[in-house]
């Protein structure tokens, strides 16, 4: 996805990795609300943590193909107990302190929050959910958030990252509607963006139906890394 304005908005170079399989996930249970989210029985799954190691050595292989140190990686992380075991295991795995400097939690990555009427429901009312983006991401579930609300809080974290960090390969450890809608919006942004650095402004300039609509399209498996810039 990386094209030639890319650097005229972002100074860092993006990975995002989705959590791996959680609690919740072998459960069957939609855990979106930051109640439950941080509870430390809603960590992951003993496949989870195989899928974050295998996650974490992806990473390093492909660091060190590019020959990149180190002390050039940064982890920003949500606040949820799976997305911080997730972190944890990814650290372990590449010999990095996870209470150093090089992690970073930071709460506009936590998950969509979709609202009571899914709260500890079935995982197979998603489709209901993304139905409703689909037809209007401007519009949220009942007491929980639109895409487009998630694309406004990502962006914030978008802001924070780059304020803090200059030239570093930043994996960003999240959820799955969120990390399809920063994918979409980056995407979208880089090839559209006129030199703006305000990354705010440059977002919100990309949260269109269209393009809000088609987040799905960026879907991302349990416990998967991607390359985004």
């Amino acid at each position: 996805m990386a094209g030639s304005s890319a650097t005229s908005f972002l100074k860092n170079q993006y990975w995002v990795l989705r959590h791996g399989r959680s609690i919740p996930n072998e459960r069957g249970i939609i855990i979106s609300n930051r109640v439950y989210g941080i509870l430390p029985q809603y960590g992951l799954s003993s496949k989870g943590v195989q899928q974050a190691a295998s996650a974490g050595e992806s990473f390093l292989r492909e660091l060190k193909a590019k020959n990149i140190p180190l002390e050039n990686v940064r982890i920003c992380y949500s606040p949820f107990s799976r997305t911080i075991h997730t972190a944890q295991v990814v650290a372990r795995v590449m010999n990095l302190p996870f209470d150093g400097p090089q992690f970073k939690v930071i709460e506009d990555l936590r998950e969509r929050k979709f609202g009571p009427t899914f709260e500890l429901q079935s995982h197979d009312k998603y489709p209901e959910i993304w139905d409703l983006d689909e037809k209007d991401p401007f519009l949220p579930p009942e007491g929980g958030e639109s895409v487009a609300n998630v694309a406004s809080r990502l962006a914030n974290a978008l802001a924070t990252i780059e304020a803090e960090f200059d030239g570093c390969v930043v994996l960003v450890v999240s959820h799955g509607d969120p990390l399809q809608i920063l994918q979409t919006v980056i995407h979208t942004a880089m090839q559209e963006t006129n030199g703006s650095k305000d990354i705010p402004s440059i977002i919100n300039g990309v949260t269109t139906h269209s393009t809000l609509s088609q987040h799905r399209k960026f879907a991302l498996a349990t416990g998967e890394l991607r390359l985004v810039t």
